[in-house]
């Protein structure tokens, strides 16, 4: 049961005659036009390319281009297949089947993983949620595809885009705890031994 003190009542705002005519919003907007107007004739800043032939110059550290799965550093996928990128991914495009590690120094690997680029709206929530780096937007943002099968990328096609960014994007290599690969557990300190992910 909800208790009256809990309860909240909502009053709607009284406007004025210009908010209810909206001036203050419609002279607002008419001075950004007029500052971007300013700015391309006056200043002659050019605010448009010509793309293909020109690209903006983009921000790599945070631009959220076509997804790469990342190598560890003796070439092998960085993935140890724990499912967090399918699980915070929103728009649900990350396809992920395990099988267990050939590898000493991890449990899983992905035997098989799919992105589906169509499907995916760029949020950046699989890059975040990795534990180990593994997957990363990279800032490549021309793909195309004739069918909705060919932007369906598997582990393969995700490993080459990681060897074609690799110089452009290098990979952060985080420090984890668990697997001794994967960045440098040497650094850390006695109160980061024995933390969970």
């Amino acid at each position: 049961m909800i208790r009256d003190e809990d309860i909240l009542e909502l009053e709607e705002p009284k406007l004025s005659a210009a908010e209810r005519l909206y001036l203050p919003q419609i002279l607002g907007g008419m001075q950004t036009t007029m500052v971007h107007l300013g700015k391309t004739l006056l200043a002659n800043k050019k605010m448009t390319v010509q793309y293909p032939e020109e690209k903006r110059t983009l921000r790599l550290e945070n631009y959220r281009g076509i997804h790469r799965l990342n190598r560890d550093e003796k070439g092998r996928v960085a993935c140890v297949a724990c499912f967090m990128c399918a699980t915070a991914c929103p728009a649900h495009c990350i396809h992920i089947e395990a099988e267990e590690s050939p590898w000493d120094d991890r449990e899983k690997y992905p035997a098989k993983f799919d992105l589906d680029e169509l499907r995916c709206i760029f949020c950046g929530m699989c890059e975040e949620a990795c534990p180990v780096d593994a997957i990363e937007l990279t800032p490549h943002y021309d793909v195309v595809g004739r069918s909705r099968d060919e932007m369906i990328l598997d582990k393969e096609e995700l490993l080459s885009i990681y060897d074609k960014t690799a110089d452009v994007k290098p990979r952060k290599n985080p420090r984890i705890t668990g697997y001794p690969e994967v960045g440098n557990r040497s650094e850390q300190g006695p109160s980061d031994e024995g933390e969970g992910l």
